[in-house]
């Protein structure tokens, strides 16, 4: 919980306003005051009452970290983790553990930005970088979040035909009228949305331990596969499939998110709330976190213990898996409760991309969207090319299409790490909240490693292309 104490107090109070009637007030290091809230309908909309004791505090702070967590247990990264466990068993076990540490470290800066700054990671870069550049990056985040909903949308419409024998076409238009939900949620309070993700994710989670129970899974091989293998940086089909991990793991537009939605919370914004907010903050989507490792974690056990060694190293398709479940482990609900699973994470998912999607919008370009209006172009953009190969292709084309969106996730992430780690090490933009040195370092050697392997990816990708 090293994270929970990097603040130290600072003799200079006047890097903050003590209390300010516009939370977004800017700071000396940022070209300009904050010229809105980031998503104003809820800003500040959830009281904090500072007199309460340690749980009831954490109580009124926990949400937002549930909601981060929804990104990094998406359909996206059921198929890599059952290529991976599939081809390879518990080998790659290791890469999720390490891809959610990355995680932990980079939402902490993300929550950080927001609290401290009141400004998302898009509002921060709008106001940091030129016009052209700021245009550039909201077009990449643009791509990573079609490619994130292209992933829910894909998962939904392939659960809704496992469960319901829905045509994967008709699923993929109907996984549109999700918007209605969100709008609901949104008038009702921001509380019920994050009531309902929780929700989701314990159905996620009953469902999954049930299949590590029934699939009845190595121990000694569980263990070891925690533990970094050399083979996995040699051996280039394992790295591929490592860094889809490690893209479908750590999210992008998660950045963004985090940065807007940690400033629900209604506090002081003083030092000592924004310190108590970072604090707080940061064990919620520790914990949410660790939640999601354990389910990133058993969608790889389950596929190492049901095909690998088992003469179906070849299952990485989810349709695939749904088939082979039951039979395998003698299970019937095993395929049952791996489509509801797979539903409720679809679902899950695309309440969160509704967010990402206004929030990215909004901060890099200042223009407000009426939320139906921008949830419906966003899954359009989604919709279009998936029910196009649903349609040519079936279930094998929307399996690629899946990972391929993977893929793109992956490439964009370093273009959302950069410029968090730049802000929150600055101390004239964060004051006495800059990252310590150890963090900086830590920060940095994350952001290497990501791009080093996105670096690599691309030119397995064009030597593939060209060969």
């Amino acid at each position: 919980m090293k994270f929970l104490n990097i603040i130290k107090e600072s003799d200079d109070h006047t890097e903050e306003a003590s209390i300010s009637s516009n939370p977004n007030q800017g700071d000396d290091g940022w070209k300009s005051k904050a010229s809105s809230l980031s998503m104003p309908e809820v800003n500040a909309s959830i009281p904090v009452d500072a007199s309460a004791n340690f749980w009831r505090k954490l109580f009124a702070f926990s949400g937002p970290g549930f909601l981060i967590a929804v990104g990094y247990m998406d359909p996206g990264n059921w198929a890599t983790d059952l290529a991976g466990g599939a081809q390879f068993g518990y080998m790659l076990l290791s890469v999720i553990m390490i891809s959610n540490f990355m995680a932990i470290l980079l939402q902490h800066l993300s929550l950080k930005l927001g609290i401290v700054s009141g400004r998302d990671l898009a509002q921060a870069c709008r106001d940091s970088y030129s016009k052209r550049f700021s245009i550039f990056l909201w077009i990449l985040c643009e791509i990573a979040i079609a490619a994130c909903d292209l992933a829910e949308v894909i998962g939904s419409a392939v659960a809704l035909n496992l469960l319901f024998k829905i045509p994967l076409v008709v699923g993929v238009v109907l996984t549109a009228l999700d918007v209605l939900v969100v709008l609901y949620l949104q008038k009702k309070g921001f509380r019920y949305i994050e009531a309902l993700v929780v929700g989701l994710i314990a159905v996620i989670g009953i469902s999954f331990l049930y299949e590590l129970i029934v699939s009845n899974p190595s121990v000694r091989g569980v263990l070891r596969g925690f533990i970094p293998n050399a083979q996995i940086v040699v051996n280039p089909s394992m790295l591929f499939i490592a860094i889809g991990i490690l893209g479908a793991t750590v999210m992008p537009h998660n950045l963004y998110l985090h940065s807007s939605i940690v400033q629900t919370r209604k506090y002081t914004r003083n030092i000592e709330g924004k310190r108590m907010a970072i604090k707080f903050a940061t064990i919620d989507s520790t914990f949410a976190l660790m939640l999601a490792l354990f389910i990133n974690a058993a969608i790889l056990i389950l596929s190492a213990a049901a095909f690998h060694g088992n003469g179906h190293e070849d299952v990485a398709d989810i349709n695939d898996a749904y088939k082979l479940l039951s039979p395998l482990l003698g299970a019937p609900l095993a395929s049952i409760l791996f489509a509801i699973a797979l539903l409720a994470s679809g679902q899950n998912a695309t309440l969160t991309g509704t967010m990402a999607g206004q929030i990215v919008m909004e901060g890099f370009l200042n223009i407000r969207l009426r939320p139906w209006v921008r949830r419906l172009l966003t899954r359009l953009v989604a919709i279009i090319p998936a029910v196009i190969v649903a349609s040519l292709y079936g279930a094998k084309g929307i399996g690629s299409l899946l990972i391929l969106s993977q893929v793109i996730l992956s490439v964009q992430l370093s273009f959302a790490v950069v410029p968090l780690i730049l802000f929150t090490s600055d101390k004239a933009k964060v004051g006495s909240y800059v990252n310590p040195g150890w963090l900086r370092i830590t920060s940095w050697g994350v952001a290497i490693i990501i791009m080093s392997l996105n670096g690599f990816l691309l030119y397995q990708i064009i030597v593939g292309i060209f060969k």
